[in-house]
């Protein structure tokens, strides 16, 4: 009888811990569960709660013309670079020549690049029509129409619309432009010469092969390896701006942080893992909403600025730091143009240099509210260092006009005139819709005014 209680209590002890073990595994089952499933359940409220408010994109820090225009970095074969940010809608490819170049067919709400990797609805052949007149804008984001919401909106489209509406006017109206043939008389020449000149007849078009970020040294290898082909009838390059920020030991502007990755494969395997880490949080809404209900992040004009922004580097750190390294970033901008310039003329096609607008060039009393916050965000010691390096680099430009005189007009937009249509800048260096007028206009008088693009009257040149 004892024995068989004693079993019998065996039996009941075990029975009665069993359950106990299987309990506990249950609940770090569900807890296991539930921390996962918590955070989920916040992340759509958060979604929720701010969507219905109306303040989504406020939460998120979301412009959905800055996440447009965004660049998002692949590799040669269009592989992710583990390392960078890959949430931008502006699809660039890693290129040996070019640093990088834009990916080809693509397309937003607020922009469109064609099949050969032009901002254009239309593709380009490589082959020119026979009355095809050709004109490419290369520079940075500036001539691209950084913010634009539409193509239309771009400084190469509007001075397209001018030069047609010019050939459409020629031939409505010959009476108001200088005829074929002058006569010998000296007072009719005399007179005839006040009428504006024809320009060549043909079907203008302006293709936009300017690249946000940029700089001289990509715009030479570009106008070499890929523009030449395409048989330009003229050249204009606006930039200047990231010739002031980019590092004088650099050629060209290249993928962020590549020489580091190659330099240290280890670092950029730690950096590409936390970096994704990262950027993965910071995409939540969770994250997001107590960044936004704690701290009450400010936009940063800086940030839509610079179009390669570096973390922890704000924009006035990428200006020389002193007169030398500013003298050399001013000879590599000069030896750069100086070799455009100079390749242009040997095939006889014109160039305009133009030296790109930004907010210090503007005399303070003659911006807007929002532009004189804009300068008041940029701080004190961005505004001096940036005029400083923008009147030595005028300086250096108006120097190329030498180089080939016949074949190169340089324009600075850097003192804008008094009259250009106001608002001009939405940050330091991307302009407004009606900058991008006025900048198409500039270049049109140049163009028109220019006798290499004029038809040029029989007996023009008449001696008395």
């Amino acid at each position: 009888m004892l024995k068989l209680l004693r079993r019998r209590s065996n039996r009941y002890r075990n029975s009665y811990y069993r359950p106990k073990k299987t309990n506990r595994k249950i609940s770090l089952l569900w807890l296991g569960l539930a921390i996962p499933t918590s955070i989920l359940v916040l992340e759509l409220g958060a979604r929720m709660f701010f969507g219905l408010s109306g303040k989504g994109d406020e939460v998120a820090g979301i412009s959905p013309v800055n996440e447009a225009y965004r660049l998002k970095f692949l590799t040669e074969n269009q592989q992710p670079i583990e390392g960078l940010p890959d949430d931008g809608n502006l699809v660039v490819k890693r290129s040996s020549s070019f640093g990088y170049q834009l990916l080809s067919n693509q397309k937003t709400p607020y922009w469109q690049i064609n099949a050969q990797g032009f901002r254009d609805q239309a593709p380009l052949p490589l082959a020119k029509p026979k009355n095809e007149i050709r004109i490419f804008l290369l520079g940075g984001s500036t001539a691209f129409g950084q913010g634009t919401p539409k193509n239309e909106e771009t400084i190469a489209h509007h001075l397209e619309t001018l030069l047609q509406q010019r050939i459409a006017n020629q031939a409505k109206s010959p009476q108001t432009y200088r005829p074929d043939v002058f006569p010998f008389f000296k007072p009719d020449r005399e007179r005839l010469i006040k009428l504006a000149a024809k320009i060549r007849p043909g079907q203008y078009r302006v293709i936009n092969a300017a690249v946000p970020g940029y700089s001289s040294g990509n715009e030479l290898a570009q106008l070499a390896l890929e523009i030449l082909p395409y048989q330009p009838d003229v050249i204009i390059v606006l930039d200047g701006y990231s010739d002031l920020i980019l590092p004088s030991y650099r050629e060209k502007t290249d993928v962020p942080q590549l020489d580091d990755f190659l330099e240290n494969a280890s670092e950029h395997f730690k950096t590409a893992f936390s970096s994704s880490l990262k950027q993965w949080l910071d995409k939540t809404y969770l994250v997001k909403s107590v960044n936004y209900l704690l701290f009450k992040p400010q936009p940063s004009i800086a940030n839509d600025s610079l179009v390669l922004p570096v973390e922890g580097k704000s924009l006035v750190q990428h200006l020389p730091t002193n007169e030398q390294e500013l003298n050399k970033r001013i000879k590599r901008y000069q030896d750069n143009q100086k070799q455009l310039i100079s390749l242009c003329a040997r095939l006889n096609i014109p160039v305009i240099v133009g030296i790109q607008p930004e907010i210090t060039g503007v005399p303070i009393e003659r911006l807007s509210s929002q532009e004189r916050t804009i300068r008041e965000q940029l701080g004190t010691d961005y505004l001096t260092k940036m005029s400083k390096s923008y009147e030595k680099l005028a300086q250096g430009g108006q120097q190329l006009s030498k180089v080939h005189p016949n074949h190169v007009k340089v324009q600075n937009f850097y003192y804008l005139p008094s009259k250009f249509p106001s608002p001009v800048f939405i940050d330091a260096i991307h302009l407004t819709n009606q900058a991008n007028k006025g900048i198409a206009q500039q270049l049109y008088y140049t163009l028109t005014n220019w006798e290499k693009m004029q038809i040029i009257p029989q007996h023009y040149y008449l001696k008395d």
